[in-house]
């Protein structure tokens, strides 16, 4: 059956289609919206996705995003240098900042182990964790991949990995538990076992 949008439209919800969470459906919603804009507003739109692009690249040191040669946070001169968290994308690093409980620096892996997608070590940030563990004289490492098949491979690789080379190094992973106003019977029974293993006193 023949589309019945025009051919540039549907070329367009075709590439809107492409991004993470957006099926067809929502494409069709953000095209609509954009063609009852202004001229000016999406041109304005168009140039800033642009120039993020050309601009923001990864930090040379963490691999956080940055505008310049370091992100702010490695910029930030009153970080504990000898704390350092290591997460999987730079998205992570922004929950964690928000909830202003972390103070050290941070590592960004680019992603996880997936053997079945043949992504190694070699694939992801792990020589430079070692170089910077070894060049900052960390005295912990706070694994804070994500709690799936893939985040508990990657975050078992790594401590394991990091206590054959730094024998002295404090290696811990994030806290695992119930969110808080979540019922039992609404968790899965990885997160519930997490929950009672990771149990503290009154």
């Amino acid at each position: 059956m023949p589309s019945p949008y025009p051919e540039l439209i549907e070329r367009l919800i075709g590439e809107l289609s492409k991004f993470p969470g957006i099926g067809k459906k929502s494409a069709e919603r953000i095209l609509f919206y954009l063609l009852k804009q202004d001229a000016r507003a999406v041109e304005h739109l168009a140039h800033l996705i642009l120039q993020t692009k050309n601009s923001v690249h990864f930090c040379r040191e963490c691999g956080n995003l940055a505008e310049r040669e370091l992100c702010r946070i490695c910029e930030d001169p009153g970080r504990d240098r000898k704390l350092l968290c290591i997460v999987e994308e730079p998205k992570d690093v922004i929950f964690i900042e928000t909830s202003s409980g972390y103070h050290g620096l941070y590592h960004v892996l680019l992603g996880h182990l997936s053997p079945l997608e043949g992504i190694g070590p070699k694939q992801l940030k792990v020589d430079a964790l070692f170089e910077r563990v070894k060049k900052l004289g960390s005295s912990e490492i706070i694994i804070a991949t994500n709690s799936n098949a893939e985040g508990e491979t990657t975050a078992l690789y790594l401590s394991g990995a990091l206590k054959e080379v730094f024998l002295k190094l404090k290696i811990s992973r994030i806290a695992r538990g119930i969110p808080m106003g979540s019922n039992l019977e609404y968790l899965d029974p990885v997160t519930l076992a997490r929950a009672i293993e990771g149990r503290t006193g009154f």
